[in-house]
């Protein structure tokens, strides 16, 4: 696997960069007030803390047309995909650390596989907003440097990755339906596997610590 940047035109198919925002007092709250577990990663959908600051409503406002949006956060350290997720809108991910992600398209998911060959990599510096499209396939960031782990923003609809609502499935990506606007492809080798996930993940689990 090569490593590219989310500057390089590579990117373009996966998201983009979003600029104009000051970044720098989200990030400063962000580390400040959460963790970063040394070996997991931790996920808080929504985090009040960073929600009462200015730049949530200027986000909410311009990147996302006014819809109700949430800021949490993906903190820890982490090197593997190990799943996959889409949703039905963009993500905003800012992160405190220089990070990797790990992305492939919605439209590489056949008969309900993806193949683990078709997932890039593209490190994104500190401070640097990037949106993420509906289309592009992603999960946990990875560590930028070596042991170095992570800090990010997440920035999604209101309600996104809270509990599964209840449904009866009618087609097969209904069963890839994980959480509230989440559907999901897990890895053999990972932990969501275990818990239920849709196992759709073929070949070796990515993983870029020789990158790093």
């Amino acid at each position: 696997m090569k490593l590219l940047s989310v500057f390089d035109k590579e990117f373009a198919p996966y998201g983009k960069v979003v600029t104009g925002y000051d970044v720098a007092p989200l990030l400063k709250k962000l580390e400040e007030t959460t963790e970063k577990p040394a070996d997991a990663v931790i996920y808080v959908p929504s985090d009040a803390g960073l929600e009462a600051l200015p730049i949530f409503e200027q986000m909410k406002n311009n990147v996302y047309g006014g819809m109700p949006i949430q800021f949490g956060y993906c903190n820890g350290s982490n090197t593997k995909l190990n799943c996959v997720e889409y949703h039905r809108d963009s993500e905003v991910n800012i992160p405190a650390n220089d990070m990797v992600f790990l992305v492939a398209l919605e439209c590489e998911i056949q008969n309900g596989k993806l193949d683990a060959s078709c997932v890039k990599a593209f490190s994104a510096p500190a401070g640097t907003a990037v949106e993420l499209y509906a289309t592009t396939l992603h999960y946990a960031p990875c560590d930028g440097h070596k042991g170095e782990g992570f800090r990010v923003v997440v920035v999604l609809p209101r309600g996104t990755n809270e509990a599964k609502p209840a449904i009866t499935p009618v087609n097969e990506e209904d069963k890839m339906l994980f959480a509230t606007n989440k559907w999901l492809l897990a890895h053999p080798d990972s932990s969501e596997a275990s818990q239920g996930a849709v196992v759709g993940i073929v070949g070796e689990n990515p993983d870029i610590a020789e990158l790093l």
